[in-house]
């Protein structure tokens, strides 16, 4: 048995200057650049979120620009395997992270736990 919820919700921005998206990207969403924040650090940048809101992080990426989400689990493992069996595609295995592909072509990522007081609203499986 394993849980999973809505983490992050991550805006990939092809762009050389990752701060200048930033600062778009918070004041469209009303939302501070978090430069404290731990993850804001070389290619990424945190804006301001609540702890009961998913995150809201852009990264510096060299494909095209898109947004994606980031299903947060406490067992990636069997997180991945369920949603093999929804159809979705894993991309690439990275150390803490899979990269899958849905079957309507979004991809998106599993990733181990990053918001504060899972497994709150975490949808349990199995």
């Amino acid at each position: 048995m394993h849980r999973s919820r809505l983490c992050a919700v991550l805006i990939d921005c092809d762009t050389p200057d990752i701060d200048a998206a930033a600062r778009f990207w918070g004041e469209a969403l009303g939302r501070p650049v978090d430069l404290e924040h731990p993850a804001s650090r070389g290619n990424y940048r945190m804006l301001e979120t609540r702890d009961d809101e998913p995150i809201v992080e852009l990264q510096r990426v060299d494909h095209e620009s898109r947004v994606h989400i980031d299903i947060e689990s406490d067992d990636i493992p069997a997180e991945v395997a369920r949603l093999e069996k929804l159809g979705a595609a894993v991309v690439r295995r990275l150390e803490r992270w899979v990269v899958m592909q849905a079957p309507t072509g979004q991809r998106f990522c599993v990733v181990r736990v990053q918001r504060p007081g899972f497994p709150k609203n975490a949808r349990r499986w199995g």
